[in-house]
């Protein structure tokens, strides 16, 4: 539609590029394709970064080519160079990720572009999120709240990274991912990202949180907190301080906690 100017008023709306790294997620991977695919906002650039699948993921891939902006199917080194190849192609100036196991609830996007084209002093903009399990049952609720550079730097992060969305000229500034992190490269963002701009929470159910068996949030947990460990020390962190004090409590509660995940998944 061509406005009375001449112009078109689609530009005047900002793209979103939202990049999926994936990885033989054959079961998960079309239910998340189609989130981002069916969300109400018209200017969506989604680029899907696959690490060479063997498990039918291709097929899936393909089914949905001509509606992605760019694919690949090829190994890599795994989650974070996957997100950095996808954000290095990206056009938008705002830009997420969403693992190809989690999803969108509809109208995510066009609420977080919303609050960014309002408020713009802000850097990122995150919501809630629903825990699912492989059956898309409501498990949970990861625990959002409003948290700042000081709060992260203690280890309140509280930011569901599958909710977010941040500008592009702050990742041009800060990015891309440390490749040397497996898990905690999305808490080594917000800590860069709050250094420059607020970050900011609004009580929106945005996205689901997939847990299953397979999930490296299940199978791996246990490295998410030493590489926080390594962004306060890297940061200047002191030993003494609330981050180090959380890590060794959850050390404690640990064999708890994973006995709480097995259950969920015994059910």
């Amino acid at each position: 539609m061509i406005g009375l100017n001449g112009e078109n008023p689609m530009n005047e709306i900002p793209l979103v590029s939202i990049v999926t790294p994936s990885f033989n997620q054959a079961a998960f991977l079309e239910e998340t394709i189609r989130s981002v695919l069916e969300q109400d906002y018209p200017r969506i650039e989604y680029i899907l970064i696959d690490g060479g699948s063997t498990d039918g993921s291709l097929e899936i891939i393909q089914r949905y080519a001509n509606r992605l902006a760019y694919w690949v199917s090829e190994r890599d080194r795994g989650q974070t160079e996957a997100i950095n190849k996808g954000f290095a192609r990206a056009q938008g100036s705002i830009l997420a990720w969403l693992n190809s196991d989690d999803t969108y609830q509809p109208g995510a996007v066009r609420e977080a572009v919303e609050f960014l084209r309002t408020h713009p002093e802000a850097g990122m903009v995150y919501g809630d999120g629903n825990f699912i399990d492989e059956h898309d049952r409501v498990i949970g609720r990861f625990p959002s709240a409003q948290t700042d550079l000081k709060k992260l730097r203690r280890g309140y992060v509280h930011v569901c990274q599958q909710s977010s969305f941040f500008r592009a000229g702050l990742w041009q500034e800060v990015g891309p991912l440390d490749p040397s992190f497996y898990f905690a490269m999305d808490y080594d963002l917000w800590v860069r990202l709050a250094q420059r701009a607020p970050l900011v929470y609004l009580p929106c159910t945005w996205a689901n949180f997939r847990l299953h068996s397979d999930a490296k949030t299940i199978n791996a947990d246990d490295r998410c907190w030493p590489e926080m460990l390594r962004v306060h020390y890297r940061d200047g962190g002191k030993w003494l301080s609330p981050i180090v004090l959380k890590y060794y409590i959850r050390k404690l509660v640990a064999p708890l906690l994973n006995w709480r995940r097995r259950r969920l998944f015994t059910r």
